[in-house]
């Protein structure tokens, strides 16, 4: 199978890629590689849906540029294709004096990003969220939910009706570079390709090196484990509740999530995944685990947190510990309040000297645009960031940039 650009992994940010290349490039073909039986099985599948609003992120960082801008374009998406979400709002709550400070900064980057926030003091955050414990904290209005697992499936069968293919189960196997063309070996057969397009998430640095690159970073599977609320204990929380970040790590802490479906989401904890999709405490990949504990980086990491990745690890063993970390926001919730929900593997990328990346990593070499770091706001920001790659790879192909189409500017 010959195709102009093959964009590996059928996650949301993949399949934006190949929805905004289709649209930008009518004449060139397309094909997506997706392991799976279906799209959006892994990251996207197992995220809570969350429409963010840009906070958090350091501005002029790619986090920061993307995320409010797509924000926009996912909210036209999702109108233009019959897609619930809802922009509900949500509040950032320092439970103690202590936090004050660093909620202090998430308001500043917040108004340096663009984003309609406030300052609330305690009964003001009462008013929004009448059962939460605060001292002070930020209303965040803008911010929304939605079913990203429905808008991937929308973004597929676009690019299926431009006549683009979206190969799933299809796992790649190998690749090669030789004569400008990319060979990639699938289970299906082999694609080759002018343009590849690295969206492999959790396997992402490892296509990453199959595909010639050397990149200086590698992928270390964290597990983000759920409870949620059930029967009249749904009517604790109405939205979005989250608390002040620890500012030196990319994980925002243990909140309250209201889900399109109308489920409340308690959590996440962050635990060290024993393998890549390792989304059960009883999954275990060997070679995956083995890879990650002989990373310098992942040692040095560790070496540094000791405290924090202990207490992590006993909240996610311990009931009690992980409903004493949500009463800090809401006091009423108990543990009969709460049943096992799902969990998810977030694809963190760490550098050798054991720092996580806290920014979208994207690099090229001749004919290959990987996408090494790409976790959270990646489905808020998808249309954006997919604007940026597909720049890029309209360059590698050296094709002329096509019309301008609706929703996308040049950058």
């Amino acid at each position: 199978m010959k195709t102009d650009v093959a964009i590996i992994g059928g996650g949301i940010v993949g399949l934006a890629v190949g929805y905004l290349f289709s649209r930008e490039q009518p004449d060139k073909s397309i094909v997506v590689i997706e392991k799976e039986s279906s799209v959006a099985q892994h990251q996207t599948g197992h995220n809570s849906g969350v429409l963010h609003t840009g906070m958090y992120y350091k501005p002029g960082s790619y986090k920061a540029r993307n995320c409010s801008r797509g924000k926009k374009l996912m909210e036209d998406f999702c109108e233009e294709n019959g897609i619930p979400f809802d922009i509900c709002g949500k509040i950032i709550v320092a439970t103690k004096q202590s936090e004050l400070k660093a909620l202090s900064m998430i308001h500043e980057r917040g108004m340096a990003n663009g984003v309609e926030c406030s300052l609330a003091s305690a009964d003001e955050l009462r008013e929004v969220e009448p059962h939460v414990n605060g001292v002070q904290g930020l209303k965040v209005p803008r911010a929304g939910i939605v079913d990203y697992v429905a808008v991937a499936e929308a973004l597929a069968s676009k690019i299926e009706k431009a006549g683009g293919r979206v190969l799933r189960g299809a796992k790649l196997v190998d690749a090669q570079r030789r004569g400008g063309v990319s060979v990639l070996q699938t289970t299906q057969g082999d694609v080759e390709a002018t343009v590849v397009v690295n969206c492999a998430g959790l396997q992402s640095d490892r296509v990453a090196r199959l595909l010639g690159a050397k990149p200086k970073v590698k992928i270390i599977p964290f597990r983000g484990e759920y409870y949620k609320l059930v029967g009249t204990a749904k009517g604790l929380c109405r939205n979005l509740i989250y608390p002040v970040p620890n500012p030196e790590f990319p994980f925002l802490g243990v909140h309250y999530t209201r889900m399109i479906s109308g489920e409340v989401e308690c959590g996440p904890n962050a635990v060290l995944a024993f393998a890549r999709e390792g989304y059960t405490k009883s999954t275990i990949n060997f070679g995956d685990l083995s890879e990650t504990l002989c990373y310098p980086g992942f040692l040095k990491f560790i070496s540094k947190h000791m405290g924090m990745g202990l207490a992590e690890m006993w909240r996610s063993f311990n009931k009690a510990a992980f409903v004493h970390s949500l009463q800090q926001l809401i006091p009423a919730v108990t543990s009969s309040d709460l049943v096992p929900g799902g969990a998810g593997v977030r694809a963190q990328a760490i550098t050798d000297d054991g720092r996580f990346v806290d920014d979208f990593v994207i690099e090229e070499t001749e004919g290959v645009v990987n996408v090494l770091n790409a976790p959270s706001p990646a489905a808020t920001s998808s249309l954006s960031l997919a604007e940026f790659i597909v720049e890029k790879v309209v360059a590698q192909g050296g094709w002329s940039a096509g019309p301008r189409i609706a929703g996308v500017v040049s950058r």
